[in-house]
């Protein structure tokens, strides 16, 4: 496992849309592993493959219970995720992102959903997601699709102390 470099606007693997996985093999489990050690060492709660240069739809999301922090975050990785439900009900609330440092924003997300796809073995999961840990799937997924949280954004603004970094195009 390795830490990867994670991948800051304006680079244009986090503006294209990534490729399907077609292969579950050394290089993407490889691939999987340095993304849950980086996105760890950052630290961060999510990461998408296009963050760390690699343009293959796959994400990873650690995530703790919101009401009880003695339960321990867990663990998920999926491959070519994709939405099958998602909630009438939006709420809006912070976000910030590992490849735009220095910035927050109010973004509006789908209170609840479900994602499908396939666990790093190959095997489909369907995984129900509401309040952050929903968030952090959409923002995810959105990396994907080469949409950054500043283009959902109803208000960006820059964190005190923090470096500058390009928020937009």
């Amino acid at each position: 496992m390795a830490i990867r470099e994670i991948v800051t606007l304006p680079d244009p693997v986090l503006r294209r849309k990534t490729r399907k996985v077609m292969e579950l093999g050394p290089e993407l489990q490889t691939l999987i592993d340095d993304m849950i050690e980086t996105m760890r060492a950052e630290p961060g709660v999510g990461l998408a493959a296009n963050q760390v240069g690699v343009s293959w739809r796959v994400i990873v999301v650690e995530y703790g219970d919101e009401e009880d922090e003695d339960v321990p975050p867990r663990l998920y990785v999926v491959v070519n995720p994709e939405f099958t439900r998602l909630s009438k009900e939006m709420i809006v609330d912070t976000e910030a992102c590992l490849s735009i440092p220095g910035y927050v924003g109010n973004v509006e997300r789908y209170e609840s959903l479900t994602v499908k796809g396939l666990n790093r073995r190959g095997q489909p999961v369907a995984i129900k997601a509401k309040g952050w840990l929903a968030r952090i799937f959409q923002h995810e997924v959105d990396h994907l699709d080469g949409i950054v949280f500043t283009d959902r954004a109803d208000t960006v603004w820059k964190i005190e102390g923090e470096p500058s970094q390009v928020v937009s195009e």
